[in-house]
């Protein structure tokens, strides 16, 4: 977990180059808006399939050059970067390790998250150089998942690491997950997203590692668009930016499997309708926003139920 959110932050850098790079932040007849009309009917709900752009553009092979080998440098610079930090001493034979109890499930939950973000950004990417939007998804998505493989077999190779088939398959369904909200847009309502605030550990100086692997500090939520998802007749008195995250975080792990789950609700906001700015740029910013979750009021709902003013 620690090594894929590390590369997140050369991607978040990435795409901003990008995207600096797009033609215009002017609207276009192909953008769109994530949340879909509502429905007559359940499976009308489940069937709305993406329109097909009307005005396909030639691809900015330029910008897609630019842009691969600005990924491909990235590529590098956090291989070289991984190798010398997990993977340099001592190589063994390769193996494979089941970790299921390492961390209470929040390290599984996070190589969804991180690669469900990952294909975000590969698939952004490839929209800023005017690739169809199936084909963005679909190549962002095998893109996420072929680079956390590539990790995953390295880690398989390291003295103090293993192939984890656990972490293999949370990463397939993370970049799946991306690809399916392309094929069933009512998954657009329902959004991965992540928060930290440093344990006590970490602030008490005895957490041994960095803030990527304070797993106590970090909560993992599936933000939910409730105005898109309420009957027509009750959606007009619930704010369409307002959402409702449900979350999960760990506490006294002892790296064995002990430890505690945590459970939490909490409101949210979805920044595609708070920023009232069109474009590829800042609808990648938007989206963006949409994988993290901000402080707001929320519950704990096990163990030991409590209000809290913010949750974060």
């Amino acid at each position: 977990m620690s090594k894929l959110l590390f590369v997140l932050f050369f991607l978040f850098a990435i795409n901003v180059n990008i995207f600096s790079q797009a033609d215009s932040l002017k609207p276009k007849p192909t953008d769109r808006s994530l949340a879909i009309p509502y429905p007559k009917s359940l499976g009308e709900l489940w069937n709305t399939y993406p329109e097909v752009d009307p005005l396909p553009q030639k691809i900015d092979y330029p910008l897609l050059i630019g842009s691969s080998a600005v990924v491909l440098a990235a590529g590098v610079t956090v291989h070289v970067i991984q190798y010398n930090a997990w993977w340099r001493q001592d190589n063994a034979k390769f193996r494979i390790i089941n970790d299921w109890e390492y961390a209470r499930w929040i390290d599984k939950f996070g190589h969804f998250y991180g690669t469900n973000i990952l294909a975000h950004s590969f698939t952004s990417a490839m929209e800023a150089a005017n690739f169809q939007t199936r084909e963005s998804y679909i190549f962002g998505s095998a893109l996420a998942f072929a680079f956390q493989m590539y990790v995953e077999i390295e880690d398989g190779f390291g003295p103090q690491w293993g192939f984890s088939p656990g972490d293999a398959m949370f990463d397939l369904l993370g970049a799946s997950y991306h690809l399916g909200q392309y094929y069933f847009p009512i998954l657009h309502n329902f959004q991965p997203r992540w928060s930290y605030l440093p344990s006590e550990k970490m602030k008490n100086g005895q957490h041994e590692g960095n803030f990527i692997d304070d797993y106590e500090g970090q909560i993992y939520w599936i933000g939910m668009r409730v105005n898109n998802l309420l009957p027509r007749s009750w959606a007009e008195y619930w704010p369409s930016f307002l959402m409702v995250s449900a979350g999960m975080g760990v506490s006294n792990l002892d790296g064995n499997g002990g430890g505690s789950n945590e459970f939490y609700l909490a409101l949210d906001l979805d920044w595609e309708e708070i920023i009232p700015l069109h474009g590829k740029f800042w609808n990648f910013v938007k989206n963006t926003l949409n994988y993290f979750h901000f402080p707001m009021p929320g519950v704990r709902i096990s163990p030991n139920a409590a209000a809290f003013i913010i949750v974060f």
